[in-house]
């Protein structure tokens, strides 16, 4: 899941993760841009560098969640391939894994996706998936194809060994009918154009691309319609609202001195009513699903989340 700054990415994926879970499928919520977000959305401790079931649906599925580190991430990685054991742990008190991630940027990438590939892959001693679904809070558009491509330059630079065979793994399930990017939005224009400059990127790259949520939906209201049209009756209006009882009907009463700001503010509502249909038409036209998650009033807390994953569940095949 990616998305612009401030579309709700990180809500939206929370909420997918509970969907899939409604659906009594066991699933693991990852992160890995070290915010703790995930914890916030859940009213719960800080997620250590370990899987922690942090939700339990009413569907019998059941949400892990798991916050990548870099830097413990590489020490695993050391001892699944070198063996270093205790040589990793002492590099890691010089300061050498912290340098490591700092100085390149790419190994850092390379290392969170291959943990969160790594948990996709991993069987139980029946051989069957440990998870059924795994949901990534991704980093934002704007370096989203980037991230999940840095494992392809990997297995370019490195021929043989390891290296080379960890990254064409990772690369494999990303590029896999599994894998799905989603990208979250407003119906604003700066992220409706992130969104479309992003999708075309991950199209490029050749990275397999889900749905477009359009997120924050404000409900629309009765009579938006004819906005347009009132502003040509505000006698009509005015003793409207004389009869309603919010003033005389006379001339410069109170009744009419209301029509004004009323239909100043009926006019800006127009306009962003307009405003929005475009920019949804404009997401519709990119051959993509289109899915929608309503606006919640009361701000984003854990019966906030449960509604949003109902409401994907009712629009998610």
């Amino acid at each position: 899941m990616t998305g612009k700054g401030g579309t709700g990415k990180t809500t939206v994926a929370a909420a997918l993760a509970l969907a899939l879970a409604g659906e009594g499928r066991r699933t693991l919520l990852v992160e890995v841009e070290g915010r703790q977000g995930i914890a916030q959305l859940f009213e719960t401790e800080p997620l250590p560098y370990e899987e922690r079931k942090i939700a339990v649906s009413h569907g019998g599925g059941e949400v892990y969640a798991l916050a990548i580190d870099a830097e413990r991430a590489l020490l695993d990685y050391l001892q699944m391939f070198y063996k270093l054991g205790s040589a990793g742990r002492a590099l890691k008190r010089l300061g050498a894994i912290d340098f490591a991630t700092t100085i390149a940027p790419g190994l850092r990438d390379v290392l969170l996706t291959g943990k969160a590939c790594e948990a996709v892959r991993r069987r139980d001693k029946h051989q069957r998936p440990v998870y059924d679904a795994v949901v990534m809070d991704a980093p934002p558009t704007g370096r989203i194809t980037r991230f999940l491509g840095v494992n392809e330059e990997v297995a370019g630079l490195a021929k043989v060994g390891p290296v080379h065979n960890q990254a064409q793994a990772v690369m494999r399930v990303l590029k896999s009918p599994e894998t799905a990017v989603h990208l979250v939005t407003l119906l604003e224009e700066m992220p409706v154009q992130e969104t479309v400059d992003g999708l075309a990127e991950l199209r490029a790259a050749g990275l397999p691309t889900g749905a477009l949520v359009v997120n924050m939906v404000r409900p629309s209201l009765p009579g938006e319609e004819h906005l347009d049209a009132a502003g040509e009756r505000t006698a009509d209006l005015a003793r409207a609202f004389a009869r309603a009882g919010l003033g005389g009907a006379r001339r410069g009463g109170h009744a009419e001195r209301l029509v004004a700001p009323l239909l100043a503010q009926g006019r800006e509502h127009a306009e962003r009513v307009r405003l929005e249909s475009g920019l949804r038409a404009e997401l519709h036209a990119q051959n993509a699903p289109v899915r929608e998650l309503g606006l919640l009033g009361e701000g984003v807390e854990l019966a906030g989340l449960y509604r949003l994953s109902t409401e994907l569940r009712e629009q998610w095949p």
